[in-house]
């Protein structure tokens, strides 16, 4: 490919053999897209005959007006334009600013009925030792019915007054079959809604567009589980059928003339695994108010600003502002991108 003063050149080749292209420069770098030799793209345009010179030959030549990557690279393409899009309208930074309970009473979940997601998020909480309350929204995660259904399913968990925090769920997959959670709708409602949403789509090395405008995004259902009830509880359950094994293990020991002491001796120590837990729930409510204390919410609202890059990364020095070219400067109501200079 070569560049002149005003057009690009390049060829599109198949086994047949190519045909000599060229492009406006200006329309391509509008277009932001990196072209690769060997990449796969779609075309639109018309002929452009070059009626020759002295030195050149005459030649028709494909003018191209209209150009996209091809199969997933054209949805990648896609999903660029709207990420940016959606950075420039400050929808990445709502949820961000909403504040996340430490200890949840009501979570809700939206993900497929019979998706692994589901086992995968009840089996964390329940190693969590959390004893709340789950309201499940069900709802298809692939196809073009998914993302219309997600967001209905997402307003109306943000309508219940309980639910204090919302996880969005499902398993891996292709680009296309995660493509539902990059709609524009669904990004917007989320960015809009009055709870966080914790985000877990895909595996490790996927993000849709919902991953960037959700409060926070996992890696997989069990860490979204563990994101939502980020202390680990003491299993009460298990706390008291221990009770329960030693009390009637003492009751084989003693024998029948002493089951009404010991019944006694039960209710007390009921009374008292009630009373630790009680005790351990305002030591939580207290580190809960400790950690409000040092959030960086608070720390931009006497004045500071975070400073990050266009991905998200802390800038944390001067030099790495001037590499990075361009930053966000994050402010207690709201953000803005400013560009670097060396003055």
């Amino acid at each position: 490919m070569r560049a002149s003063r005003v057009r690009v050149y390049f060829e599109l080749r198949d086994a047949a053999g190519a045909i000599p292209c060229s492009i406006w420069r200006e329309d391509l770098e509008r277009l932001g897209l990196e072209l690769a030799d060997g990449g796969r793209v779609v075309v639109g345009g018309g002929c452009d005959y070059y009626p020759g010179s002295a030195s050149a030959s005459p030649a028709f030549t494909f003018a191209v007006t209209e150009l996209r990557l091809a199969g997933e690279g054209d949805l990648l393409m896609q999903l660029q334009r709207l990420r940016r899009q959606l950075h420039a309208e400050g929808l990445f930074e709502p949820q961000k600013r909403l504040p996340r309970p430490a200890l949840p009473r009501t979570i809700g979940i939206v993900t497929g009925e019979q998706g692994k997601a589901r086992d995968d998020i009840l089996a964390a909480l329940e190693r969590r030792g959390w004893g709340g309350q789950l309201v499940w929204a069900f709802a298809p995660v692939q196809d073009g019915r998914a993302a219309p259904a997600i967001a209905a399913a997402l307003r109306e968990l943000a309508e219940l007054p309980p639910v204090e925090i919302v996880i969005v769920a499902r398993g891996g997959g292709s680009l296309a079959d995660l493509f539902a959670f990059c709609d524009e709708n669904l990004c917007r409602t989320v960015a809009l809604l009055r709870v966080p949403v914790i985000a877990s789509i895909g595996h490790h090395t996927d993000r849709t567009l919902i991953d960037d405008v959700a409060a926070v995004s996992c890696s997989t259902p069990t860490h979204a589980a563990e994101a939502a009830v980020p202390v680990e509880l003491p299993a009460a359950r298990e706390r008291l059928a221990g009770y329960a094994r030693r009390l009637h293990l003492h009751s084989l020991r003693t024998g029948p003339q002493r089951a009404g002491a010991l019944a006694e001796q039960g209710q007390r120590l009921a009374r008292a695994a009630g009373s630790d837990l009680q005790r351990r729930e305002r030591t939580l409510s207290l580190l809960s108010l400790a950690l409000g204390a040092h959030d960086p919410a608070r720390t931009l609202e006497r004045g500071y600003a975070l400073v990050t890059d266009v991905d998200g990364t802390p800038v944390t020095s001067a030099a790495a502002a001037l590499e990075a070219g361009e930053v966000e400067l994050s402010f207690h109501d709201g953000s803005l991108l400013a560009e670097v200079t060396g003055e």
